[in-house]
Order: C-alpha cells, then structure tokens, then sequence
C-alpha cells in the first residue's frame, strides 16, 4: 500500500519543495542560518555541514580533520581526528572529544535508533534504560548478550559503572536539566556531557537529521548522509499534496485528569501538516515554549469535541485498546465527533524510540486522512 502512494508522489513537487527549503536558509548555511564562523584556536576553517531541516545545531569543519560540533543553548565540542592531538589556544569552555568516540553512556532514548541507523549501536556501552525498555532489537540484544550494560536512570546513573567502564561521553536528553545536580556530578567525575536537542526540533526530520551530529563522533558520516536522503525521499513529495482540512488531535490524559497536547511549534504538528491535515490547536495562542501543554478536559473539550480524527498519545501513556478505555478516562469523550464517526487511532509506546523513520509515521497519518479503511498501518492503532 505504502508504495502505491509513494508512486503518486510528483517528483516535479518534491524539487520545488527542496529548492524553496534551501532558499528559506534550511540548507547549505547549517540548521541554525548562523554565519558566524567559531574560532578554534589557530585550526584553519575549511567548511560547514549542509543541514536540511536541523536548527538546534551546528557543524564547522577545520583543516586537518578537526570538527566543532555546536549544540544552541548548550555546548560546543570539538571532535579530534584519529591521531590528532590538541589544538593549542582553543577556549577552555569547548569540549573535547576524540574521534571515534566509544564507550557511551546513553539516557537519551530517542537517540538509539540513530546509532542504529548508521551502524553504531556498538559504540554505546552503557545504556540508561534496561532491556524490558527498548523497541529497539539491536539495543536489547546488546544488553541481553552483555556487549551493553544498564548502568542506571539519567536521574539515578551508576557513577561506578561510568568510571569502571571508561565512559568517554554520556548523552543525556534535555530531562537531564531537571537534575542538573547529576550532570555536574558526572562532569566532575571528567565525562564530558551532551544534551540530546533533537525534541526541540519543529519539523520531524529535523529530529532525524541529528543523525549526522552522532555520525561527526562515529566516523560514519556517509552512512549518515545516505540514511538521511532516503527519509527525505520518503516524504517530501507528501509535502505538496493538496491540505484535505481535515482535523487531528495528538494528546494523552495525565493521571491527574488534566489533557496534554502538543505545542502548536512541535513537530508533531509540523507531521500532521506534511501529511496532509490541520492539528486541531494550531491556532493555540501560549506563552509556553515546552514541547507539550497541559490543560483541564474543559478547556481541551472546547476544540477538540470537532476535530475529524483522534489519535492517542500512548506513547507516554499506556494504549488504549477500545473505546470503552477512552471514555473510562473521561464520559465526555462520548460526545467527540472524531468518537461518533468510529476515527479514533493510538500509537504504540515504540514511536518516541522510532527517530529514524518518522517518515512511516506520517504515511499513517496520511493513509488515514486519504484511504477509507488503511491495514498494516505502522505506528498507528485503529480503536474500536
């Protein structure tokens, strides 16, 4: 089915879309459209890299091999080539790292399918999530057959484990921040600690392309840069499909009752746009600049009772399995029109895991706004 739509994608359009990214400042000039060139001490500039859709980092290349990785309201790192040393007079505040990077601590979830994708699972170690965990087969036969250890939670780390094993880099996501006391306890420990962005993306592939980032520390970059054309091939020619108008809403109900949405500036409905629908809160004036908003069921009630389509967040929340497990959440879920015309979906808790093919998650939402009955959908689950 999948490759019967890919077939109806105009190539024609695909270009046109490409060229206007690239004239937005999406492309040759890096993520971020920055200009300003970092001083490496006495390392020549030779380049940047061509980012496509990537905005929360950058990467500058210096003569000899050398490579700054500069990650917005975090850290740069300079990435040393194989048998490089040092560069004197380079500022105290920059990272350094030696190319390849090994013996990795990961907490950043969303970033093990990257390293998969290019072949680099193996160069993470230590993992901050236990094999029951993963939806990533290489991430959990490495732990089951002990060439990767949990060494504890991003909150909770086995400092031991790190020092014992040679951690040469831990990479957190941006939940480290609400335990900065651990961050700086690893960083004391000399482990030089990044912060995994790639959640701040707006645009689903801008998520995909940190790939290229984790290739900069593996030496895969080619890999990289091969992986990531064939996600782009995969949904650009979506991106001229002509809107349906019709709604979705992306949420969860927390435990407490309350709704959780999307930010409008989230990718996720950057993904519902691609697809070809309008995400119900597009037009949600907040202050907020969290990837997720929190409100009571009144307030959610207001837009969401008229969206033409549900799709359920489960992968924060558990799935839900039918209707009824809607409605046992809230009685006013009865009354939602996207309920009464049997178009409720849920995702499976393996989608925030999925970094590297989230182009399949928008030919669901596309197969599900376009097709009458869509089967062997990927990441989505009709609720009946």
């Amino acid at each position: 089915m999948r490759k019967s739509i890919l077939k109806k994608i105009s190539l024609a359009m695909a270009a046109v879309i490409f060229i206007a990214c690239l004239a937005a400042g999406c492309g040759a000039q890096g993520g971020s459209g920055d200009t300003g060139v970092p001083k490496v001490g006495s390392l020549k500039y030779e380049g940047q890299m061509d980012l496509v859709y990537a905005t929360t980092f950058d990467v500058y290349y210096y003569e000899g091999g050398y490579a700054l990785i500069r990650i917005y309201e975090d850290n740069d790192y300079l990435v040393i080539p194989e048998g490089g040393s040092v560069p004197d007079g380079i500022d105290e505040s920059i990272t350094v790292l030696h190319k390849p990077v090994k013996n990795m601590y990961l907490a950043a979830t969303s970033a093990m399918a990257l390293f998969d994708a290019i072949d680099s699972v193996d160069s993470i170690t230590m993992s901050g999530t236990q094999a029951s965990g993963w939806y990533i087969d290489a991430a959990v036969e490495a732990l089951n057959e002990g060439r990767m250890t949990y060494a504890g939670k991003y909150s909770q780390p086995d400092y031991e484990t790190l020092i014992k094993m040679g951690c040469e880099l831990a990479i957190e996501s941006t939940m480290i921040y609400h335990t900065p006391k651990v961050k700086e306890m690893i960083e004391d420990l000399g482990i030089p600690v990044m912060v995994d962005r790639s959640s701040n993306e707006s645009h689903p592939l801008g998520r995909t392309e940190w790939v290229k980032l984790y290739a900069v520390l593996t030496g895969k970059e080619a890999e990289a840069e091969e992986f990531f054309r064939g996600q782009i091939d995969l949904i650009s020619g979506l991106e001229g499909f002509e809107n349906t108008e019709k709604t979705i809403v992306y949420f969860y109900v927390a435990t407490n009752g309350s709704v959780v949405i999307r930010n409008p500036k989230d990718y996720i409905p950057t993904m519902i746009e691609i697809a070809g629908g309008r995400y119900a809160f597009a037009d949600l004036q907040t202050p907020q600049t969290s990837t997720s908003i929190s409100m009571t069921m009144e307030e959610f009630y207001n837009t969401a009772v008229k969206a033409d389509y549900i799709i359920y967040n489960a992968a924060i929340d558990s799935p839900i399995t039918s209707i009824d497990d809607l409605i046992g959440k809230d009685v006013l879920f009865e009354e939602f029109k996207a309920v009464k015309e049997n178009r409720v979906y849920s995702t499976g808790k393996s989608f925030y895991q999925a970094t590297d093919i989230v182009g399949e998650m928008i030919i669901d939402m596309h197969r599900i706004l376009t097709e009458e009955d869509p089967k062997d959908l990927t990441f989505l689950t009709h609720v009946e």
